[in-house]
């Protein structure tokens, strides 16, 4: 079998279009439990002598399952097919079709999360069974995630309980939707909620009161300020679209009427840090900032205002070395010449920080992801499917 991809088919195979559309009538927005659809696929994988684990949140309504294929295989290790279950919501969007019924038209299937990111588990499932597992030489493996879309948490059960058990993949294959091109590096993010606690009075006595809003105000003013500094500094990549990292105020809120000083404003800030850049010192000078600069500002009489920060989500940047085998392997089966580098964010830090190097490759463009009439076209599933079959012939297979 030849190690490149077959660019000429521009249709997948009906079992894909068949997997795929089961997958997406499970509706897994991330408020939503996955255990309906995550059992379903345990169930199919089983079919396939797959060993597997699920391991749950806290609530025991959502699941990531890993999978464990080794047919003949002897050695250990292998590669991970790794995709999240979990959809953005359609809440307010206005789609042509039902989201969670799969819709074909115009060379495009239209559904949520058949871009990011049940195509490419349709394709993994439906490719399997064309496998010859009687010819592995390493296990094949895939894993299957809970709540990535809200900050990559679910598969953080799944490496801990890897690590416990001292299952050690050599490499991932993450399908996220880059167009079946491959990425090395991503972005890391942390995301903060920035609470000002004042102090309420009428507004036509506002030396009485603490204002919360003008005290979150200046802690906007300086993260923009941060975020200026930060963008034309040393730090950069030209490799990503946006080279360099980027710190942005997202929201805000603050205050009960017109006309009372308001005691409580809040708002939330992210941080996009390029690989290699330590996140903590932003957050470090931040805080410094309020509690040296601010908070000794925010007194009236007995009472002291105050100003909190939360973590609300935290993920690595990804930087897989460009000589590393999985990349070697992925994009010898692409025939691509170089890979790419990309600002979302995906669970490959994680894995990498875990000791497994990921590539990102998958199908769809992530422009069409979370928006309404969310897509894939037929020509990129077919695509992904030709770069499975033959990543397997090459990397899993005895000649």
């Amino acid at each position: 079998m030849s190690t490149h991809l077959n660019t000429a088919a521009v249709e997948p195979t009906a079992e894909t279009i068949t997997l795929l559309k089961t997958l997406i009538g499970f509706n897994t927005i991330s408020r939503e439990s996955n255990l309906g659809l995550i059992e379903w696929v345990r169930d199919y994988l089983q079919r396939f002598g797959a060993d597997t684990r699920l391991t749950y949140d806290a609530a025991k309504k959502k699941a990531n399952l890993f999978a464990t294929i080794r047919g003949n295989a002897e050695a250990e290790f292998g590669t991970v097919f790794s995709g999240h279950t979990d959809v953005v919501p359609v809440g307010g969007q206005n789609w042509a079709t039902d989201p969670f019924v799969a819709t074909i038209s115009d060379g495009k299937l239209f559904g949520r999360g058949a871009c990011d990111m049940k195509g490419f588990i349709a394709v993994c499932l439906s490719r399997l069974p064309h496998v010859a597992l009687d010819r592995l030489h390493t296990p094949l493996h895939f894993s299957f995630s809970y709540d990535e879309e809200v900050g990559c948490l679910g598969v953080r059960e799944l490496l801990a309980d890897l690590q416990a058990n001292q299952i050690r993949p050599t490499g991932v294959i993450i399908g996220e939707p880059t167009m079946m091109e491959p990425v090395i590096a991503h972005k890391g993010k942390r995301s903060y909620r920035c609470s000002v606690h004042g102090h309420s009075a009428h507004s036509s006595c506002p030396h009485l009161g603490i204002n919360s809003i003008d005290f979150a105000a200046e802690m906007v003013s300086k993260i923009r300020q941060v975020a200026a500094r930060v963008r034309h500094s040393d730090r950069q990549d030209p490799d990503f679209d946006v080279p360099f990292s980027s710190i942005a105020t997202t929201l805000i809120t603050g205050g009960n009427a017109p006309n009372i000083i308001p005691e409580k404003s809040e708002f939330v800030f992210e941080h996009r840090f390029l690989p290699g850049v330590d996140p903590q010192q932003v957050l470090d000078e931040v805080r410094a900032y309020a509690e040296q600069e601010l908070m000794p500002q925010m007194v009236v009489g007995d009472v002291k205002g105050r100003i909190e920060f939360e973590v609300l989500t935290a993920y690595p940047g990804m930087n897989t070395p460009a000589d590393d085998p999985i990349v070697a392997s992925a994009m010898r089966v692409l025939g691509a010449e170089r890979a790419r580098k990309v600002g979302f964010g995906t669970e490959g830090g994680l894995f990498g920080v875990a000791g497994m190097p990921a590539v990102i490759c998958g199908p769809g463009d992530i422009g069409h992801a979370h928006k309404p009439n969310e897509h894939v076209t037929l020509a990129q599933l077919a695509r992904c499917e030709s770069f499975f079959d033959n990543f397997i012939s090459s990397a899993n297979l005895k000649n």
